[in-house]
């Protein structure tokens, strides 16, 4: 099993905020996020107790109605987060980082590099940007790595060597990283703490909870399979600009998103590449936060397609509120897929058809066009004889 050096950066997005904003040092604050029209919390300051992630912004105002709240801004937390692992990657190629603030660092053959563990983490905390606190912890395996890290202090780090479901036989079932209605059963039958579900057999644990009851014995075992999936390298190209005033019109940030696509694509369409994915991003004046991810089935080699796409996009996902700075994010860039346009006339004017169709099933989100296909015609009833499909399937 590879050995994994895990990073924890606790409190991620709201270091980011105070290292934006130096004041909220020592301030009890709150960052939160929307879903819908509920209000959610990302983060929070750590003296603040009885707080979880994801809980409603009302009932924590209701323990804590003193914190300052900071919308999330999520483009700002993964741009400094990328740059984080950018560093990191200059230690190890192998770096791991799908969630903010939790990172995975593959260990092997890098003996030559770095003779002792004491070597490793001398480098990757000198790699670590100034005013995040981490913790680090070395296992074999992601949730050993992780309940090491856990556990460490902030100046060290711990090592699980052996044994590892030792070392951790007295921590909550609340870390394993399963369902919520596992961990609620598990309380249920009185198994606490991992030490208590490991002397469970496997087989009755699979019993109760299926699948996921063989993934939860291994891992209070300390055996943990799951692959190290490091960040591919990709090329990305970004681009913001901070509107004249604040804005409500759709014309008006297209026409901002348009010189942005423009600067886009002058630096990379000369090689005959278009766009696969844009994420796209907004600041209103009430400091809220929106993003969008926008995906093209085929490369938007020119700026009037991606438009096109990006309009039904924030057509159907309005803005918060005004905006007063827009910013997007190529994170996929490709070549159309090589394609042969047939011969004949009237083959071509069906495709460029049936792409019309599927364009317009894409901006209105069903189908829209459809054919009478017979399935039943010996029924009685008549409403049974046939039936409506959409025109493409």
């Amino acid at each position: 099993m590879m050995k994994l050096l895990c990073v924890l950066l606790p409190h991620f997005p709201l270091r980011c905020e105070i290292l934006k904003k130096p004041e909220l040092a020592g301030r009890p604050a709150a960052v939160t996020y929307s879903v819908g029209s509920q209000k959610l919390l990302l983060d929070f300051s750590p003296d603040l107790k009885g707080l979880e992630r994801d809980m409603p912004l009302q009932q924590a105002l209701s323990r804590h109605g003193e914190m300052e709240l900071l919308h999330a801004d999520m483009a700002h937390y993964w741009s400094v987060f990328n740059g984080v692992l950018d560093a990191l990657e200059k230690v190890s190629p192998l770096v791991e980082g799908s969630a903010l603030g939790d990172i995975y660092i593959g260990c092997d053959g890098l003996e030559m590099l770095y003779p002792t563990d004491d070597d490793l983490v001398s480098a990757v905390r000198k790699s670590l940007p100034e005013g995040f606190e981490a913790r680090l912890g070395i296992a074999a395996g992601k949730f050993p790595a992780y309940l090491a890290a856990l556990d460490s202090a902030f100046d060290g780090y711990k090592t699980i060597q052996g044994d590892a479901a030792a070392y951790f036989k007295d921590l909550s079932c609340d870390l394993l990283p399963v369902s919520l209605k596992s961990k609620m059963r598990l309380h249920d039958f009185g198994l606490h703490s991992l030490g208590k579900v490991a002397e469970i057999q496997i087989s009755k644990l699979e019993a109760q909870f299926g699948p996921e009851g063989r993934r939860i014995g291994e891992l209070a075992a300390g055996f943990d399979d799951t692959l190290l999936y490091p960040r591919l390298s990709e090329e990305l190209i970004e681009e913001s600009t901070s509107l004249p005033s604040a804005t409500e019109s759709l014309d008006i940030m297209l026409m901002a998103i348009e010189s942005l696509l423009s600067r886009a694509f002058a630096r990379f369409g000369h090689r005959g590449a278009g766009i696969r994915c844009v994420e796209l991003w907004s600041h209103t004046s009430l400091s809220e936060h929106w993003q969008k991810a926008v995906h093209f089935k085929e490369p938007a080699m020119n700026i009037k397609t991606a438009l096109t796409r990006i309009r039904q996009v924030m057509e159907y996902c309005p803005q918060p509120g005004p905006v007063e700075e827009l910013g997007m994010k190529i994170t996929r860039i490709g070549r159309p897929d090589g394609r042969q346009s047939s011969i004949f006339t009237e083959v071509r004017s069906g495709e460029k058809l049936a792409g019309d169709i599927k364009q317009l099933e894409l901006k209105l989100g069903a189908p829209q066009l459809f054919k009478i296909k017979e399935v039943e015609p010996w029924s009685r009833i008549p409403e049974r004889r046939f039936t409506l499909i959409p025109l493409n399937r």
